[in-house]
């Protein structure tokens, strides 16, 4: 897959069908767009392409400072590239693509820059000033300049509409469960392993931390079953998320046990995948009383982990 990280890199490319929206977390409703576009475009000779943003639309549209990532850049694109996309145009949005006319957008953008054939987007994309255009206005462009336009109606499971904003939430109450179900995977926190306070080593329980990653969507305080990736290999393992409030005032942080494991992780990457929560982060009385609630966290999630045949 090739990656176009600017307007400007886009030149002379092969005609393509191409994905139109913000694929903020790449959910199932996002799979089904990006799926079909790889499909019509194999069928057709073309290239497939998905056009994206590399920054959030929302920190234009609304002022808001930020918003909370799904997938970290290389992930996404990764998650893309794995669906058998070509091109991927990961563009910054400037407010001049911003204030462009949806006439301007069409035709400077996607007709001379991405020589569109075809593009598949969702119900709700709007592109253009004021977000003034619309599935509805690609079509009438599409009848006029020559390209199709086929548009996703709202994606549904279990009656509930897939989307970003509704996997964020999942996110930050900790239902994991749901998550994947809504994104087709598990999600995950990754970084690189920093010192903690080595209490966990003391008391039988060596952990592997994280600083959460204020740009991303975080879980809610407390403990899950996971599986921790490292050097391209999964173990199963248990986390806590939170500001460990037994003993003193932190910030909030991942740390990870992983189970039967002995190798040294500070400086290494890991990737973290959240599968269940199994409590809420609390304050116990002392030491001794949260060493013997982490055992039996452990013990839960030894058994999960040997249902599913990883210890």
């Amino acid at each position: 897959m090739k990656i176009f990280n600017s307007l400007e890199e886009v030149n002379n490319i092969e005609p393509t069908v191409i994905a139109l929206g913000n694929f903020d977390g790449v959910h199932r409703g996002h799979q089904e767009i990006i799926n079909r576009t790889v499909k019509s475009a194999e069928a057709g000779g073309l290239k497939s392409a998905v056009f994206t943003f590399s920054n959030h639309t929302r920190t234009l549209l609304e002022k808001v400072p930020t918003v909370k990532n799904i997938n970290y850049p290389e992930e996404k694109a990764a998650i893309m590239e794995g669906m058998g996309v070509d091109y991927l145009f990961n563009i910054p949005f400037t407010p001049e693509i911003l204030n462009m006319s949806p006439e301007a957008f069409i035709d400077e953008i996607l007709i001379k820059k991405f020589r569109i054939r075809e593009a598949y987007c969702g119900f709700n994309y709007h592109f253009g000033h004021k977000a003034e255009g619309n599935p509805e206005v690609l079509m009438r462009a599409g009848m006029k300049k020559g390209f199709g336009i086929h548009i996703q109606e709202p994606f549904t499971i279990d009656d509930i509409v897939v989307s970003s904003t509704y996997i964020r939430k999942l996110i930050e109450e900790g239902r994991m469960e749901e998550c994947a179900k809504f994104m087709g995977r598990l999600y995950s926190i990754g970084g690189e392993v920093v010192v903690g306070n080595k209490l966990g080593r003391t008391i039988g329980f060596p952990t592997s931390n994280i600083m959460i990653d204020e740009t991303m969507a975080s879980p809610s305080n407390g403990v899950y079953i996971t599986y921790c990736i490292y050097n391209g290999v999964k173990y199963p393992s248990i986390t806590n998320v939170g500001v460990k409030p037994t003993i003193g005032t932190y910030n909030k942080n991942v740390e990870t046990h992983i189970f039967n494991f002995n190798k040294e992780l500070y400086g290494k990457q890991i990737k973290v995948e959240f599968v269940k929560k199994t409590r809420p982060e609390m304050k116990f009385n002392s030491v001794e009383e949260l060493s013997n609630q982490i055992k039996n966290d452990c013990i839960a999630a030894k058994a999960y982990h040997r249902e599913k045949g990883m210890l």
